[in-house]
């Protein structure tokens, strides 16, 4: 299945209620960036308890751009996540969060744009979802970094995990990234800058929703 995911990288809890609110009415499934400044320069909001009041009204996915992501696990599943998307390039140990993720909800790994597939130390097919970044993480609105196509399409082919790309999403970047094998895709600047975010959605989930 192909998806088309909204996503939020914002400081203050009315800029995220502004976004949450454009998408609720054609969207569900949101993938919300979590940075704490180590990871790199950018912070998001931290405190995973402003989005309880979502929990059955959206299914959250974290974007955990931070140090020792496996930390983040728990306190954003008790706020009502679902999805867990860690760095490995911060990672003490890969299985204890891949397993820890798993008891609480899906579990990926997520690789920088310029991490190599080495990196990832756990059979992919044990993974929900391998995120991958085509720009470098930690800031929105930047530009799609071809080099994120092939390794796409290195990781099609010797596995069937589902493929997400995350930076610089928009209506030509996500056909390059879709006929290459990924299945979901974050768009951000080009969703919530859009004049009509609705007319935007439906026109990027209607380019991925035919056999490739």
């Amino acid at each position: 299945m192909h998806d088309v995911i909204p996503g939020i990288l914002e400081k203050q809890e009315e800029e995220i209620e502004k976004k949450l609110q454009i998408i609720k009415p054609f969207c569900k499934v949101v993938h919300i960036d979590i940075l704490d400044g180590i990871f790199s320069e950018e912070v998001s909001l931290l405190d995973p308890n402003f989005f309880k009041q979502y929990r059955d009204e959206f299914f959250f996915e974290a974007h955990l751009m931070v140090d020792d992501p496996t930390a983040y696990l728990k306190p954003f599943a008790q706020a009502g996540f679902k999805r867990f998307l860690g760095h490995v390039e911060k990672m003490k140990d890969v299985e204890e969060f891949v397993a820890l993720g798993q008891v609480l909800g899906e579990v990926g790994l997520a690789l920088d744009v310029n991490t190599n597939i080495d990196s990832v130390h756990v059979p992919l097919d044990d993974l929900d979802v391998l995120l991958l970044m085509s720009v470098k993480a930690g800031e929105s609105g930047q530009e799609f970094m071809p080099q994120a196509l092939d390794k796409i399409a290195q990781i099609r082919n010797t596995s069937q995990v589902p493929i997400e790309i995350d930076g610089g999403i928009n209506d030509k970047t996500i056909l390059a990234a879709f006929q290459k094998g990924a299945s979901r895709f974050v768009t951000t600047s080009f969703i919530f800058n859009a004049i009509d975010p609705v007319q935007t959605f439906e026109k990027l989930k209607s380019s991925v929703a035919r056999p490739f």
